[in-house]
């Protein structure tokens, strides 16, 4: 197995301590780095190169909104987990759209917190049931029918298996779950949503998720 390289971004030095001993000791996943900030958090990617990041949203100089929409930019970039301690926090949707891979709540518990590593760094999506709920429900109030129009043209641009698997992963199936329900081997799920991430102009599930919850097929 190959070890997760993790760089942990949050403004209260408890708390990076506390995810660097939790993280840093669990099995193939080596914290490379921290930082206190967006912008360092930003530097520090480019420096260490790290798989998965954790990303605290509420910081001071750089938020984490701004240094998610920087880092997954980037060529090749690693995977972002928003970290905060609401579960309805304001800034969850604009950190997911901005392109985070998931979301963690702070008070998660650390087994839990490495499972959710090790699921982003195998690009599955990680959000907690209720996060999702709070997430459809602030797509749903956004609606407009431009918003609308705009993600079915998107969608109009998918095979109809495309469109399949596009709308499983609106429902928060994973790969496995989509192989089982389309009947399809789990590489094949991987390629059609790699297929998906170009076509519809996306960085990752959380977007085509949300792509297909403004076209009203959520």
């Amino acid at each position: 197995m190959d070890v997760i390289r993790l760089l942990v971004v949050d403004d209260d030095p408890l708390v990076r301590s506390g995810l660097g001993l939790i993280l840093g000791g669990a099995p193939a996943i080596t914290v490379v780095a921290q930082a206190g900030n967006g912008r360092d958090g930003i530097a520090a990617v480019a420096e260490h190169r790290p798989d998965v990041v954790l990303m605290d949203i509420r910081m001071p100089v750089m938020d984490g909104i701004e240094a998610t929409a920087a880092i997954v930019a980037q060529p090749d970039p690693p995977k972002v987990i928003v970290l905060t301690t609401f579960d309805a926090d304001e800034y969850v949707l604009r950190a997911l759209a901005a392109g985070a891979s998931g979301f963690l709540l702070k008070d998660t518990a650390p087994e839990d917190i490495v499972a959710a590593v090790h699921k982003v760094a195998a690009g599955e999506p990680m959000l907690s049931p209720s996060v999702t709920a709070t997430l459809i429900q602030q797509v749903t109030a956004q609606h407009s029918p431009e918003r609308s129009l705009a993600a079915r043209a998107r969608l109009d641009r998918l095979t109809e298996r495309e469109r399949d698997v596009a709308l499983a992963v609106g429902r928060g199936l994973t790969n496995a779950e989509i192989a089982d329900a389309l009947y399809l081997s789990v590489p094949t799920v991987k390629a059609h949503i790699g297929r998906l991430f170009q076509k519809l102009e996306v960085d990752n599930r959380v977007q085509i998720a949300l792509c297909v919850h403004d076209a009203g097929l959520g």
